[in-house]
């Protein structure tokens, strides 16, 4: 028997405490709580909706394999629907987050995203969960093999770049700061090769902001961003125009993780002393806080959003 839903008023706190991974996705929200209660079938509904938009299948499945009750009741929807890509999918993304928080083994993990693939092998979602396990813990060599599946069924997957950039800036990090370091390179080539509405034109801001964790980390720049001209140099500031005059002209605001974006561009722009650009990404993001880049390198986010954007509102 799967495990009896979390008591309401312990949800209810760890909401409070919590980054909302689903960002403004009312559906999802919707169906993750239907499944904390056994309801699998609004997921069903939900992924069913959802088909092969695959930036948004990723977002969504990703969000609700994180909840700890998610891989009991995915396994319950397989037993009622043996043959179901949407419930093996989900399955591998909670047995993935499983084994990220060392609750399961990495080889179940690993078993369950194959499965998954085999069973809609058009879908990059479970090549997404192989990449997600294999950045943490994976070798050099499946990191690029895994994330080459993944761009060989959706080219411009959004999450499956940003994993590689994150994983990108952590090499080499003992030997300084770099502005020919190659996660600048990767992640210009991915936003130059990208369509015009793609918001992977953001990554080379992303790019920045992952160097920094990483450098910080190892005591190469100050904890304090604002403090550390990381975003002030000739080349960083021209990254930082080109992608938010991209922002400014963009017109799909549908994307479902657009607000990932906002948030690091924001962030960049606090860092690089731009008030008023950086109110404008506020008054777009809301309430709709991520923890990376704010908790950059080892900083309470919420707090560091808050003081950020009461200081580009004016409400300090």
């Amino acid at each position: 028997m799967p495990p009896p839903p979390p008591s309401l008023g312990r949800a209810r706190r760890r909401a409070a405490q919590a980054f909302d991974e689903a960002l403004d996705d009312a559906e999802l929200v919707a169906a993750r709580t239907a499944l904390a209660q056994g309801r699998w079938q609004d997921t069903r509904a939900l992924l069913v909706r959802t088909g092969d938009d695959w930036d948004r299948r990723g977002h969504r499945l990703t969000v609700l394999a994180r909840e700890s009750y998610c891989a009991a009741w995915a396994r319950e929807w397989l037993l009622a629907e043996p043959e179901s890509g949407d419930a093996s999918a989900l399955l591998a993304l909670a047995q993935v987050r499983r084994a990220l928080r060392g609750k399961d083994k990495p080889a179940r993990a690993r078993e369950a995203c194959r499965e998954a693939a085999e069973r809609v092998p058009a879908d990059p979602t479970p090549w997404l969960g192989l990449l997600l396990l294999e950045c943490a813990q994976g070798a050099e060599g499946d990191v690029v093999r895994l994330f080459e599946q993944v761009r060989t069924r959706y080219a411009d997957h959004h999450h499956a770049h940003h994993l590689v950039v994150a994983w990108l800036a952590e090499r080499r990090v003992r030997a300084g700061p770099d502005p020919l370091h190659e996660v600048y390179d990767f992640a210009n080539w991915a936003a130059e090769q990208a369509p015009a509405d793609s918001p992977l034109a953001i990554l080379p801001v992303v790019a920045h902001a992952e160097r920094y964790r990483t450098l910080a980390v190892a005591g190469h720049e100050p904890p304090d961003p604002v403090a550390s001209g990381h975003w002030v140099g000739r080349r960083a500031r021209q990254v930082m125009k080109v992608a938010f005059d991209w922002w400014l002209e963009w017109e799909h605001e549908g994307h479902p993780r657009r607000l990932v974006d906002l948030n690091f561009l924001a962030h960049a722009k606090v860092c690089e002393g731009r008030g008023a650009e950086a109110a404008a990404l506020f008054h777009r993001i809301g309430d709709h806080v991520t923890d990376a880049p704010w908790s950059y390198p080892d900083r309470d986010a919420r707090t560091a959003f808050r003081t950020a954007r009461a200081a580009a509102l004016g409400t300090a």
